[in-house]
């Protein structure tokens, strides 16, 4: 077996998530604050797009590259949404995000090169980075400092052997935006910079950067999962320097083919028509995220930086716990609330957990009663 393998870590979020399936089926009643998942279903207008695609047999391969028609409407999204230009040609539609973070990867790096990101930070690119067997070197982001890169920090850890470095704003633990003195910075180092956006469009705070505004020499990761809760569709798409494209077309015909037909029709509706149900959704999750900080801040938990986007709260535990994990799934036999250890995300998530309120706010309210009993019972055993 490749040993490249028992480098990689599971996705422990997916562990707690079959666990807390498994007790349901013994029909016990589990709330959901662990998976990165939105509630609502697709919004109507896409809806419609996708039963129109497939009524008209839109059910074959399309370019490999993705349709021509959603390319241009990506390119119009971001001249819209951040004011710069996007060739189509430099626009490669895959299925989700996660297959254009793996190309990516696999177009920069040889064996043994070298791929900065942060910890914590979202578990995929330290496993995706090993799978293209180049080794993910790791830049602490601290609480204190509301997990904000450390542009200097970034760049002790820049060597000869450095071939990208990973942004994601809003980030997944954290919800944090990285600011635009930060994506400036970066846009001035010599090594190309690939910018995971998939949360755009699920901002409360402040606004959300492209590094498309700081530089060409990029590469974005983005996709509808999350803004337009598309998830079981699978679309994303990559933006690349036009002269990848051909390498990571190649990349695409022979892993992937196409991202699927139906989803890409859908697709190109969502960036034209969705807008209001988009603006509807965040005004809903910003609800329940000022409730659930609310909440969780007089149980006793630290919440060093408040989301500014995305839909999680990444709260300090250690009043209560110094092991997540233990703690993430003692919550939920106990108190049948599925949570995500902090140390999924890297070894310096370790003492957090991470809350997500992509679920109803009844839900919220009821897993928050449910979370102080369980935080009182704990309180009363450790007295």
């Amino acid at each position: 077996m490749n040993k490249t393998i028992d480098r990689m870590t599971s996705f422990i979020v997916m562990d707690v998530l079959e666990r807390a399936n498994e007790l349901q089926r013994q029909g016990i009643d589990i709330i959901h604050l662990e998976v990165g998942e939105p509630d609502f279903d697709m919004p109507e207008c896409i809806t419609k797009a996708a039963i129109e695609a497939h009524e008209k047999g839109t059910t074959h391969y399309t370019h490999s590259l993705g349709d021509p028609l959603l390319r241009h409407a990506i390119s119009e999204f971001y001249k819209s949404e951040y004011n710069v230009n996007v060739d189509p040609d430099c626009v490669l539609v895959t299925s989700g995000s996660s297959p254009a973070i793996l190309m990516a990867l696999m177009l920069l790096c040889e064996a043994c090169d070298e791929v900065i990101m942060s910890n914590p930070g979202y578990p995929f690119y330290r496993n995706f980075a090993l799978a293209c067997h180049a080794e993910p070197i790791c830049v602490t982001l601290h609480a204190e400092c509301d997990f904000q890169y450390d542009i200097n920090e970034i760049k002790q850890k820049i060597t000869e052997k450095t071939r990208a470095i990973f942004v994601n704003s809003p980030m997944n633990p954290t919800g944090t935006l990285v600011n635009s003195q930060v994506y400036r910075k970066l846009a001035e180092l010599d090594i190309p910079i690939i910018s995971d956006e998939i949360y755009h469009g699920l901002v409360y705070e402040g606004k959300a950067h492209s590094i498309l505004e700081f530089t060409d020499r990029a590469f974005v990761i983005n996709g509808f999962s999350k803004r337009f809760a598309m998830t079981g569709l699978r679309l994303g798409y990559l933006i690349a320097p036009k002269e990848y494209m051909r390498s990571l077309q190649i990349l695409q015909q022979n892993l992937f083919i196409c991202a699927p037909s139906i989803a890409q029709k859908a697709g190109i509706v969502a960036l034209k028509e969705a807008k209001p149900d988009v603006d509807l959704m965040r005004s809903i999750y910003n609800e329940r995220r000022l409730y659930i900080i609310e909440r969780l801040r007089n149980m006793g938990f630290v919440i060093h930086t408040e989301p500014q986007g995305a839909f999680y709260v990444f709260c300090d535990a250690r009043k209560f716990t110094t092991d997540s994990y233990r703690f993430t799934f003692d919550v939920l036999e106990k108190a049948h609330i599925g949570i995500t250890p902090g140390v999924d995300f890297g070894t310096n998530g370790e003492g957090f957990v991470r809350f997500s309120y992509a679920n109803s706010l009844e839900n919220i309210r009821t897993a928050m009663d449910r979370l102080e009993t369980y935080l009182g019972n704990l309180t009363q055993l450790a007295d």
